[in-house]
């Protein structure tokens, strides 16, 4: 009989996991449930959608004969409860769905905070494509508007708002911006950016309530007593794994769904991957979280490969992000940061957990102006990079933090105050690569 296949989740984990599966087993059924009605779309892009530079079409990354092609079979709705040991879910409308192999690709949700007045018209989030029309239609009166949070959606609004005209404040309840992740000089590029652009920061600010008139967003008061009158509240506090299926299953959880190093779960024939998947990272010894688009597909593909009866291993690569902040183009590989940032309550979308591992590392760095590099150097080897403007060396620094090049000939060189850090990694992956692909 033909493999019964249910993917849950419409995002870029369960659409590779249908893809790669389909490629494997041409005869199987695949069924993929999906709570949006627009269905898969780059989540990513919502961040240039925002600002106008992608239009809504080209969130799209697949047509209808790509759709066709792979014979799926798509059905809008919510997986409510899963029971693993009678191989069956049960949808919101009370129908009952049985599976030999099913996958957990839930994704994760907005944290909003504990204070008053979340529940205004006028709050909004970034979660999907449906948030991201929301925010464009309450600009359409260029609206004052509040930000709160950090890492890259925080930004990603600050910016999408900038664009559409909005006068948007932006609230740190710390002292600079993605301290976590970013060191006190890129913090600095980015916020001195922001300034330029005519966004005020608000330092050591947290919100107390959001304020309401008749049901509206009016302003915000925060702790210390001052209000700024609004329109438009956004929240960016970081995302929370959608664990309730797997829960409610009694699966194996801590921060995310625990899977093995195939990505099945505790239970029989349920794997998880994306942003709900929790998994070991060999690079830190620990299971866990990354939100990002690329690993959410790399782990989609060896879940649909395990599905389909070819047991294989999933071997978590350097997280690694391209990203924009405040314009800037900048690239984060590796291990770069260290603890947790006041502005998130946990990890936040585009970011990955092994970024802040408190590497046992010495840091060399050049900045000029706008354009900045930032390495961790370990005894023998790059252990993370952070690249800013000038974008000529993140592909090599990836490759050679992937491949954990022994670096040993140029460290101490590398270390030294007035190194040129851009010409002796230019060099040594020259002779690097040369002797790589001798190899």
């Amino acid at each position: 009989m033909a493999q019964r296949h249910l993917i849950a989740g419409t995002g870029a984990a369960g659409i590779a996991a249908a893809e790669t599966i389909r490629g494997l087993d041409p005869d199987s059924d695949i069924l993929v449930v999906g709570e949006e009605p627009q269905g898969y779309y780059s989540r990513p892009g919502l961040a240039y959608y925002l600002t106008g530079e992608v239009p809504e079409r080209l969130l799209f990354p697949f047509t209808k004969q790509d759709f066709d092609r792979l014979c799926l079979r798509r059905l809008q709705g919510r997986v409510v409860a899963l029971r693993p040991e009678s191989h069956e879910v049960t949808l919101d409308d009370g129908r009952r769905l049985p599976y030999d192999r099913l996958l957990l690709a839930t994704g994760s949700l907005a944290a909003m905070p504990p204070v008053p007045g979340v529940e205004l018209e006028g709050v909004v989030k970034l979660d999907d494509l449906a948030d991201a029309n929301q925010i464009l239609r309450r600009c359409r009166r260029r609206p004052e508007a509040v930000v709160v949070g950090g890492g890259i959606t925080a930004l990603e609004i600050v910016e999408g708002l900038r664009a559409r005209h909005a006068h948007t404040h932006y609230f740190l309840r710390g002292e600079r911006y993605w301290g976590n992740v970013l060191d006190e000089t890129e913090s600095h590029i980015v916020e001195q950016r922001l300034r330029q652009e005519g966004v005020p920061l608000h330092y050591n600010t947290e919100m107390a309530e959001i304020v309401g008139r008749r049901g509206r967003v009016a302003g915000v008061l925060t702790q210390d007593g001052h209000r700024i009158d609004c329109e438009l509240v956004a929240i960016a506090i970081g995302v929370r794994p959608r664990m309730e299926l797997a829960e409610g299953a009694g699966l194996a959880t801590e921060r995310g769904i625990l899977v093995d190093e195939t990505l099945q779960t505790s239970a029989p024939d349920v794997f998880a991957a994306g942003d709900v998947a929790q998994v070991f990272d060999p690079l830190s010894g620990r299971s866990v979280l990354d939100t990002l688009w690329g690993v959410a597909v790399a782990q989609g593909r060896v879940a649909g490969r395990n599905m389909a009866g070819q047991v294989t291993a999933y071997r978590k690569s350097v997280p690694c992000n391209v990203t924009r902040l405040a314009g800037l183009t900048t690239t984060i590989i590796g291990t770069v940061g260290q603890g947790r940032d006041k502005d998130l309550i946990g990890i936040a979308r585009g970011d990955s957990e092994t970024w802040r591992q408190l590497p046992d590392a010495l840091v060399a760095q050049n900045a000029f102006d706008v354009n900045r590099l930032r390495l961790l150097v370990a005894e023998s080897r790059l252990m993370g990079a952070v690249v800013m403007g000038d974008q000529t060396l993140s592909l090599p620094l990836y490759r050679l933090i992937a491949h954990q090049a022994d670096i040993t000939p140029i460290r101490e060189q590398l270390l030294q105050p007035s190194a040129h850090l851009g010409d002796l990694i230019a060099d040594f992956w020259s002779d690097w690569k040369e002797h790589h692909a001798a190899a």
